[in-house]
């Protein structure tokens, strides 16, 4: 039998466009499948796709991250992971298409792309030993459906084109050794017998490798009994009921305390960090009399409160709505710095992620007294959503996130400006965030149309943690009209605030602006959020008819 007759195809056989197209897309997905079941079985953090994306976002250009942050807000995320899949089957296209005569060109394509997911997961920030298997196994398993999909669909091509006068199929005729040759249906079924066997194992691989991810080994349980514990525990520091009065909410502003569910969300994390309460620790080191471990039964133990916080992330622009509010639940901070014994030239405390993401937070900020910096272990009566840091994460009052508000704490060094640079300073944000005076507009909202006469306006305003004394708001050019003002809750939460209008017929622009308690009014002149925070007054157009 000459050599053309062993093999599966001769150098004259060339696939279709769809079918080197669609055997190079089985192995992508075959690979990212498998590497994603592996992960959810041994390391979720270290699946070769969503670590494709995190090295995405540590690498990408920090004007690319704003634009992304402000075209898509919370949904940035799912926006990202949907963009790199599309990519990935782009790749898988053009590498089937440059591999329809022989199978090289699709076998180096996947192990580029193996590659590349695999230096992904190596130089992520906290890697560890358990992560280096999911990308191994995933590129290992694209180069095999490669090849032998490859094979069987050259053979399938390459097959005898013998068929009876009716124009069946011929049934197998006996090759010069003696041994039976297939036909081209018997080779187009294998074929699509193994495509199909491939597709449906992916689909099961991956569908596990996300049931197992989002179940987090024991998350859920271990979040309830937290819950439990919280509930049953005595506070030495209970948040005072927040008043009717404090809000506007029948005039359109947003409710005073924010659900866990609609509370904002802006972290650099794909893959949320699982670490069950029992397993968590938090080591406190650096430039300390003396290092400190702590568990969460360690928190516990200690004297817990209970405070009403407003957070504010940085890139939240003017008017924007990257601003929530909660009832967290936790330890103060400072007496734990205290008790390690903090080192008058540290300056800086750098915290920790789990995925790696470090904060640096200013050290007299958090020993200054009232200032009620937390180590926060339950938010709205419940242990803290896994989204939002479960099961400890910071809260520093008066400082936008990203200096303070690290989630899913693990380690915190005191040091010093000079010696340690964190995450986001890194990318040309300031060193210092203390959060501005700002105000918002949540009634009427842009565009919409108003009946002539008094047309009533409503917001929210914050100045943490020196508190808001005014907000006024005016339409076009006319007089500032003092706001109605809800009853302060304390100084680290926002305030709401409602004026009425006389407008007359025609389109308006309706503006507003807050003072603080040090008599600070927000500047009109408008800035991005790099690098330190948005300024500018928030306004709407109205039609008035």
């Amino acid at each position: 039998m000459s050599s053309d007759e062993r093999a599966p195809g001769n150098a004259s056989t060339v696939l279709s466009r769809r079918v080197a197209i669609g055997v190079e897309l089985l192995a992508v997905g075959a690979a990212v499948a498998s590497g994603h079941l592996v992960a959810g079985l041994l390391a979720p953090a270290s699946s070769p796709f969503v670590a494709v994306g995190d090295a995405v976002v540590r690498l990408s250009p920090q004007p690319v991250v704003e634009f992304a942050k402000s075209a898509f807000g919370t949904a940035d995320k799912p926006v990202l992971l949907a963009g790199t899949a599309v990519l990935l089957v782009l790749a898988g296209a053009l590498a089937g298409l440059a591999a329809r005569r022989r199978p090289l060109p699709g076998t180096v394509a996947v192990a580029v792309l193996g590659a590349v997911s695999a230096a992904a997961v190596l130089t992520a920030p906290a890697l560890q030993p358990p992560d280096v298997v999911a990308p191994l196994v995933a590129l290992v398993i694209g180069l095999l459906t490669q090849l032998g999909l490859h094979r069987a669909a050259r053979s399938a091509a390459a097959a005898p084109a013998a068929a009876d006068p009716a124009g069946a199929a011929a049934p197998d005729a006996p090759m010069p050794g003696g041994g039976p040759v297939a036909t081209p249906v018997r080779r187009r079924s294998v074929l699509a017998g193994a495509s199909a066997a491939v597709a449906l194992g992916s689909l099961v691989a991956g569908g596990s490798g996300v049931a197992l991810a989002a179940s987090g080994r024991g998350i859920a349980e271990s979040r309830s009994a937290l819950t439990r514990r919280l509930a049953a525990a005595r506070l030495t520091e209970r948040a005072p009921a927040v008043p009717e009065s404090a809000g506007f909410a029948r005039f359109g502003t947003v409710p005073f305390v924010t659900s866990n569910a609609d509370f904002y969300r802006i972290d650099v994390a794909l893959r949320i960090p699982a670490v069950r309460a029992e397993d968590w620790s938090l080591r406190i080191h650096g430039r300390v009399d003396r290092e400190l471990t702590l568990g969460v039964d360690d928190l516990l133990a200690r004297p817990l409160v209970e405070r009403t916080i407003t957070m504010t992330c940085v890139s939240n622009t003017v008017g924007g709505n990257l601003v929530s509010t909660a009832n967290f639940v936790g330890v103060d901070l400072a007496p734990l710095l205290l008790e390690a014994g903090v080192d008058p030239g540290a300056d800086q405390i750098v915290s920790t992620s789990r995925d790696g993401w470090t904060a640096g937070t200013p050290t007299a900020t958090v020993l200054e007294p009232g200032r009620g910096a937390m180590l926060a272990i339950g938010m709205n009566g419940e242990a803290l959503p896994v989204e939002h840091g479960f099961p400890v994460r910071m809260v520093v009052p008066g400082l936008y996130g990203y200096v303070s508000a690290t989630k899913w704490l693990t380690e915190i060094e005191l040091t010093t400006f000079a010696d340690r640079t964190v995450y986001w300073r890194d990318r040309g944000w300031a060193e210092r965030a203390p959060i501005k005076t700002q105000c918002r507009i949540d009634s009427p909202t842009g565009f919409s149309q108003q009946a002539a006469g008094a047309v009533r306006v409503a917001g929210v305003a914050w100045a943490q943690p020196v508190g808001v004394a005014q907000v006024e708001v005016r339409a076009d050019d006319g007089p500032w009209v003092r706001a109605e003002l809800g009853t302060e809750v304390n100084p680290n939460t926002w305030r709401m605030w409602t004026a009425e209008l006389d407008l007359g017929p025609g389109n308006h622009i309706l503006t507003a602006r807050a003072t603080d308690r040090r008599g600070l009014t927000q500047t009109e002149e408008r800035v991005d959020p790099i690098p330190d925070g948005a300024t500018g007054w928030p306004s709407v157009i109205v039609t008035v008819a």
